[in-house]
């Protein structure tokens, strides 16, 4: 897997509270994170930032310390952003500021061409259904178990060449409509996905846009999303070890050939999965 950026770490001390920041400048659509450390009469409730509110939860790994995800939305503009830690330290309520700067990750364009039933659907049946999927999957990714399934570090959904990277802008028949939410890998029809993580099986479903959908909820809110698969070969409430076979890959949804998009979502929020993997791998399941 590429490395796809760098951290730097930085140790702040906010009225006797230490925190640790993984990078004050990260680009719209990734990933950074907070470490705190388990200190007696602290008990820490969540960061909030203009887009959402992330908890706060004990580290997957180490007991002794507690983390907190902040993802970053592709629609983010450069700025510099603020987040509120709010906490109790012996019974008494604090919140404290700290800022990060975001910058423009200067994402591509392609060009792609589909049927024109899947970019401008005028059915109404076509437009509900479309409508309640999305509705589902957004009730799913906000549901935030507290429980981490995560016991080691995530690996590739599969071994197969990258075809298309996160972040690009989409023109679908000379329609721009949004941007690529994951990364592509190259993968002919009935050739395995597994699970890049622990996890317990959220959706098994055949969607209009991601056709063959399995999404897999690891706990704390972090969701990994497998697409356009042809074969289901789990159940929706199932747990899931690492590496174990979902199912196959397929050409079904909105596609131009067969493929694996494979995604991630944190808290709702749609992130680089190749970077969010760099960065678990590397510095939260490594010892800080």
């Amino acid at each position: 897997m590429r490395l796809l950026f760098l951290l730097f770490f930085v140790t702040y001390s906010l009225l006797a509270l230490e925190y640790t920041l993984a990078d004050t400048s990260i680009a719209n659509g990734k990933t950074t994170f907070i470490i705190f450390p388990k200190e007696k009469g602290i008990v820490y409730d969540r960061v909030a930032h203009v887009d959402g509110s992330y908890q706060i939860f004990e580290h997957p790994l180490d007991k002794t310390k507690m983390y907190a995800l902040i993802p970053m939305s592709y629609y983010q503009t450069p700025s510099k952003e603020k987040l509120r830690l709010y906490y109790k330290k012996n019974g008494a309520a604090f919140d404290e500021d700290m800022f990060i700067k975001v910058k423009d990750g200067k994402y591509a364009k392609e060009q792609i061409q589909v049927s024109k039933s899947k970019v401008n659907p005028t059915s109404e049946a076509v437009k509900n259904r479309i409508s309640k999927e999305y509705d589902e999957a957004m009730r799913i990714y906000g549901t935030v178990n507290q429980e981490s399934y995560i016991k080691s570090a995530f690996i590739a959904p599969m071994q197969s060449a990258i075809t298309s990277d996160f972040g690009k802008a989409r023109v679908y028949n000379d329609s721009l409509k949004g941007y690529h939410s994951g990364t592509d890998y190259r993968a002919a029809v009935g050739s395995a996905i597994i699970a890049s993580n622990d996890g317990i099986v959220a959706l098994v479903a055949d969607r209009f846009y991601s056709g063959g959908t399995v999404l897999l909820d690891h706990g704390q809110g972090i969701y990994t999303c497998y697409f356009h698969m042809s074969r289901f070969d789990v159940k929706k409430g199932q747990k899931i070890k690492k590496a174990q076979q979902l199912g196959l890959s397929g050409a079904s949804g909105r596609v131009t050939g067969p493929h694996l998009h494979f995604a991630v979502r944190i808290n709702k929020v749609q992130v680089d999965p190749l970077q969010f993997i760099e960065l678990m791998n590397n510095k939260i399941l490594k010892e800080i």
